[in-house]
């Protein structure tokens, strides 16, 4: 008896620990987006279209992931028949769907409420884990998510005279929905497939998406330098430390904690973006927080901290007091 105690203690220590490196890893790559904000920004005040931006971006950092990949890890890169919708819904809504719909929605409608559009992705999550698999969600973990998204709300300060485009707020809505396909796809393709694969795989898919709508031969390039803050650099430098520090490590990073994360949390950390973006924009740029968004931040922690609490339901197949299988023992092709 002692020695199962001891076994499923290791067992709940074991799955303790996988959930906060999970928890760090998302962390980790909900910053690195948020971080690579004031980067795009000063790209696209060298003279760079959003369309741009998002095609090479994307397309640089599958050339620089893909083809190391293939050479030195290409099992990562086999996927049954089956299965091929995974990566190529991966690709086409969790890479390229999220930053086109964004960028289309920012360019009819404010960003504050575009990004509070974008960010409804846990809510979508919750209700597909909630409706499609049937597994309940405890009130605090509803609770939690209601006040993620008020205190974004408040962040984002949207106020009355918010202006509203209808095309805008549908391209919002279908950037939430890809987002919550990255959630949703990523995490069936962390626990079936290697990440290191499944990413780059996705950022091809994206890449050929992307570049499909934005061809490369009708975009005018700025060669104009990049200006951050004092600093001067290139403008190939910048979209080559984008394409690595924001597209490749936090899809990565991203991809390894849906393996070991509830998909519901996972998209409430998503949250930590506009939040981060916020601090960045208070400490880099000058742009200072009011009361209230400094509220919308502490209503936002909150909830976050809510939804961490909450208790996941048991999942099927799975004995009381047995732990989560590991990440380690996923099936590969």
């Amino acid at each position: 008896m002692a020695a199962a105690l001891g076994r499923d203690s290791e067992c709940g220590d074991g799955y303790q620990g996988s959930t906060a490196r999970a928890t760090g890893l998302s962390l980790v790559s909900w910053v690195l987006f948020a971080s690579s904000g004031p980067l795009a920004k000063a790209v696209l005040d060298a003279g760079w279209t959003p369309a741009a931006v998002t095609a090479v971006r994307i397309g640089l950092a599958a050339v620089l992931l893909a083809p190391g990949v293939a050479l030195l890890r290409p099992r990562a890169l086999r996927f049954r028949r089956a299965e091929l919708w995974l990566p190529l819904g991966y690709g086409l809504l969790g890479v390229a769907g999220v930053q086109l719909f964004f960028f289309v929605a920012v360019s009819r409608i404010p960003v504050a409420v575009a990004m509070v559009l974008v960010n409804l992705s846990p809510v979508l999550v919750a209700l597909w884990v909630r409706v499609v698999r049937r597994t309940r969600l405890s009130a605090a973990v509803w609770l939690g998510i209601a006040l993620a998204v008020a205190g974004l709300v408040l962040i984002a300060g949207l106020g009355r005279g918010a202006k509203l485009d209808f095309l805008g707020v549908a391209a919002g809505l279908a950037s939430a929905v890809c987002s919550a396909g990255y959630f949703l796809l990523g995490e069936r393709g962390a626990q079936r497939h290697d990440p290191l694969g499944m990413t780059a795989a996705g950022l091809a898919i994206g890449a050929v998406a992307t570049i499909a709508v934005s061809p490369l031969s009708t975009i005018a390039i700025a060669s104009s330098p990049v200006l951050l803050g004092t600093a001067t650099i290139p403008v190939w430098l910048a979209l080559l430390i984008l394409a690595v520090f924001g597209t490749v490590l936090p899809y990565l990073a991203g991809l390894h904690a849906l393996g070991g994360l509830p998909v519901a949390l996972a998209g409430v950390l998503a949250l930590a973006e506009p939040l981060v973006a916020a601090l960045l924009a208070w400490l880099l740029l000058g742009q200072a927080l009011g009361p209230v968004q400094l509220v919308g931040m502490a209503v936002l922690l909150g909830g976050g901290t809510l939804v961490q609490t909450g208790k996941p339901a048991p999942q099927p197949g799975l004995a009381a007091g047995q732990a989560k299988p590991v990440t380690s023992s996923r099936r590969r092709p």
